[in-house]
């Protein structure tokens, strides 16, 4: 199977450059922050403080956490029988999801299912680990980035009221997996492209590697 990796930071553009890029080339498309905004988002609704490693730790060994794939190929979460979808942006988990990310107990429990994923399939994934950590060895690595003036705007287009600053610092300096540029990425400045500017970008790169789309 052949896993295509997108890293970078939080309002890069990942989440719809991947999407759209995985339609393009016929691949299945992964959003591993979805699977973690799933579990901020039951820690939440169960009263668990985020910030309390051992609660969290305590609570996730409970969850039942499934996921696959949608009739459009695009991966899905489904946790404790809920399928959270517009739940997955409330406030509330937009400014714990970092917290909870940084847990190891957290990170090795969606990694496994990241991994499980791959199995039968050519995949897009993106997160904020990918071609670091949960897929080192990826033939394709991509790290999107762009100011943190272009990226607050983005956050704001998108009605999103965390600091970009702070889930810089907490991406970027957790002890498990930090946010960083994979060994063997290819950076893309996604500051003043379009969308279909940077997809385009990458499909080239991807076609001069000898990825032929299905």
């Amino acid at each position: 199977m052949t896993i295509i990796a997108i890293d970078g930071p939080a309002a890069s553009g990942k989440s719809s450059v991947a999407k759209r890029l995985a339609r393009r080339i016929g691949f299945f498309y992964v959003n591993s922050g979805s699977m973690y905004r799933a579990v901020t988002w039951e820690l939440l609704r169960q009263g668990i403080d985020p910030s309390n490693p051992e609660s969290v730790q305590s609570s996730i060994a409970s969850m039942d956490l499934g996921c696959g794939f949608n009739a459009e190929g695009e991966s899905f979460i489904r946790i404790n029988a809920q399928i959270p979808d517009a739940e997955l942006k409330e406030s509330g988990v937009n400014n714990s999801v970092s917290t909870v990310s940084a847990i190891p107990a957290v990170r090795h429990l969606i990694v496994a299912r990241l991994r499980a994923l791959v199995n039968e399939h050519n995949v897009v994934m993106e997160g904020r680990d990918i071609g670091s950590a949960v897929f080192p060895d990826a033939p394709h690595k991509f790290y999107l980035d762009a100011t943190p003036e272009i990226r607050r705007l983005r956050r704001a287009a998108e009605g999103l009221t965390d600091s970009i600053d702070l889930r810089d610092k907490q991406d970027s300096s957790r002890a498990e997996a930090p946010l960083q540029i994979a060994e063997g990425a290819c950076v893309v400045d996604t500051s003043h492209l379009t969308l279909d500017g940077v997809v385009e970008k990458i499909f080239q790169l991807l076609t001069d590697a000898g990825l032929t789309p299905r």
